[in-house]
């Protein structure tokens, strides 16, 4: 059973950080690509970052480039988003997702998704 369970979330101000967990189990964590997508009410699910298997390759959405950047820990079977200088824009639940086609902006090219952790940031 492949499970991808996300924490961190919660509320802050504005300006602070967060820093997101996705904990994996059930599936060989290391041959996988990871992302983080997020959806705000009202919103279809946004592409926020992606990290390769290896970690070769890093891509983010322009509006959280040099904010949020993304990494993992193959031997923790986890990958990370550290949140910085949030703004209220940011706020939506965050979801993690792994992939085997590689990097990719495209909800659709990941197999396995979180549940999601809420993140709010107050002005």
């Amino acid at each position: 059973q492949v499970q991808l369970v996300e924490s961190g979330g919660g509320l802050v101000q504005a300006g602070g950080s967060l820093r997101l967990s996705c904990a994996a189990s059930g599936l060989t964590f290391s041959t996988y690509g990871m992302g983080w997508f997020r959806q705000a009410p009202g919103n279809e699910r946004e592409f926020v970052a992606t990290i390769s298997a290896s970690a070769t390759f890093i891509f983010y959405v322009d509006s959280v480039k040099g904010r949020f950047p993304i990494s993992r820990d193959n031997a923790k079977n986890t990958v990370y988003l550290q949140m910085n200088s949030l703004k209220p824009e940011d706020t939506a639940v965050y979801y993690c997702a792994a992939t085997m086609a590689g990097p990719s902006r495209r909800p659709d090219d990941y197999r396995y998704w979180g549940q999601g952790t809420q993140v709010t940031v107050s002005s």
